[in-house]
């Protein structure tokens, strides 16, 4: 059963080697060398903890008259209770909805009232709620933020208003073929972890959601030691620092619920295809588990999938979109996490074309950890990284939101200035070795979404001959076969079974 796999793999690999004979000179037709990088000094920045563990960075602006506040929760989609999908994405919904001392029209009056904008929202592993206001309303900005972060209500009218407006929105992705081929890809990788069920949950889940649910939720997050807080803008150090002492100093520290998933599964060799009928082009998804942001390896990796398919290098869209015209773009990209990450190559092509730009995109997963990367492709996609690096600290919120990202994800902060020198250190056996270590060709995840009887047959025919076919109507993200599970009729009490 698994022979095909192993056939085709190791054809790609041998195949790779003749190919790398005329990849040699790539590209073909260069482009303009970058010019030197100009030194560039990471702006200063001030952190510091209050009392009941909150920690507050604090990034000064004086070019105009505004300042920004940025509050980030330590709990997303990952925490939601068991089958209880769609919970912090609810919260987060809700959270701008209504406080014990204002109502919704009142908290969107008062934002406009002062010039400002306040937004509220949930990803993986953290919720937040950010605002931006004129200086001269930075505390009654700050209150806001610390009301809504701290009071929200939950309204049972507010919650079925939100819950019906995402079930409607849920309806509607279930036939995107982009969102269907994400979802189904984060399955496969993670599984039945946290990180593999969808974040804004099921229209099932959400259905189950009750409003102790929601406040359960809030009360063990939403406390100041799980919480980091950004000021940036027109402000001095001293009336930021102490305006935060006084709106959320007085919280309480609480008690953050360990949190133990259980673990995703190793990489297996798995190509899953959605079928939606009568679609006219099939959307790819090629990848598996990976490392996640805190590992000392990640930067390299980062670089090593880059080249396959990101900024400066790669090698997908120069395959697939320049050399044979399969399609308008492809890339690849690293999607670390807390607790674990993953690495996806993601394109759509022709429903005809499906098979070869499949053959296409593996047969690159195969070359970058049997081949040594070549110099001037390394150098493409350091210059790019190292040159953009500037433009990640342009702004105070560029700089707060990577100050932000290093403290949540715990990682050193005397690295942040060192960027551009650590990622141009990078080696092409640098590049080789993770690729080895973290790329398994044999071991990837693919899902196609399309018309599968157009293409089922051009798969054989290159070597994929194990996969499995999902009418797009009967997915479903939480059956252990990802297929809805046939309703049984029910028996009338005291009648035998048939």
């Amino acid at each position: 059963m698994n022979r095909p796999w192993i056939w085709i793999v190791g054809l790609l690999l041998t195949a790779s080697v003749a190919f790398g004979q005329d990849f040699t000179n790539w590209p073909t037709e260069n482009a303009p060398r970058p010019l030197p990088a100009h030194d560039v000094k990471f702006p200063p920045y001030e952190i510091r903890s209050l009392s009941n563990g909150m920690q507050v960075v604090v990034v000064l602006h004086h070019e105009q008259p505004a300042v920004t506040m940025r509050l980030l929760i330590r709990a997303g989609a990952a925490q939601d209770p068991e089958r209880k999908g769609g919970v912090a994405d609810l919260v987060a919904r809700l959270l701008d909805q209504g406080t014990t001392t204002r109502n919704a029209e009142q908290i969107a009056e008062q934002i406009d009232t002062i010039g400002g904008a306040m937004g509220t929202g949930s990803g993986t592993d953290l919720t937040w709620v950010n605002a931006v206001v004129m200086k001269d309303s930075f505390a009654v900005g700050m209150d806001l933020v610390a009301d809504v972060a701290h009071n929200p209500t939950f309204a049972t009218e507010e919650i079925e208003r939100q819950r019906e407006r995402q079930v409607s929105s849920l309806r509607v992705s279930d036939d995107d073929p982009d969102y269907v081929a994400s979802v189904t890809f984060d399955r496969l990788v993670y599984g039945f972890h946290p990180y593999g069920l969808p974040g804004s949950g099921t229209p099932d889940s959400i259905a189950t959601i009750t409003q102790d649910d929601l406040r359960t939720f809030h009360r063990r997050y939403f406390v100041p030691n799980n919480m980091i807080l950004a000021i940036v803008g027109d402000v001095t150090s001293d009336e930021a620092f102490a305006t935060a002492e006084r709106v959320f100093g007085k919280w309480s520290r609480g008690e953050v619920p360990a949190w133990k998933p259980i673990d995703p599964p190793q990489p297996t060799r798995r190509l899953v295809i959605v079928d939606k009928p009568g679609a006219v082009q099939t959307e790819i998804r090629v990848g598996q588990l990976a490392i996640p942001r805190k590992h000392p390896d990640f930067l390299t990796f980062d670089v090593a999938v880059k080249i396959l398919g990101g900024e400066g290098a790669n090698r997908l869209h120069r395959v697939l979109r320049s050399e044979r015209g399969l399609t308008y773009g492809a890339e690849a990209d690293t999607e670390a996490m807390k607790a674990t990450g993953d690495f996806v190559a993601k394109t759509n092509t022709r429903t005809e074309t499906t098979a070869e730009t499949l053959r296409l995109t593996v047969e690159e997963f195969a070359k970058l950890p049997r081949q040594r990367v070549y110099e001037r492709e390394l150098a493409d996609a350091q210059a790019y990284l190292a040159g953009s690096f500037p433009l990640t600290i342009e702004t105070p919120n560029d700089i707060a939101t990577i100050i932000i990202n290093a403290l949540f994800y715990e990682l050193p902060l005397d690295e942040l200035p060192t960027f551009r020198e650590r990622v141009l250190a990078i080696t092409p056996d640098d590049i080789q070795r993770v690729a080895r270590q973290y790329i398994k060709p044999d071991r990837l995840s693919i899902v196609l979404v399309g018309n599968a009887q157009a293409f089922v047959n051009q798969l054989r025919s290159v070597g994929f001959t194990d996969f499995e076919v999902i009418p797009i109507d009967q997915l479903d993200l939480m059956s252990a076969t990802l297929k809805k599970e046939p309703k049984r009729a029910a028996i009338e009490p005291g009648a035998a079974p048939r």
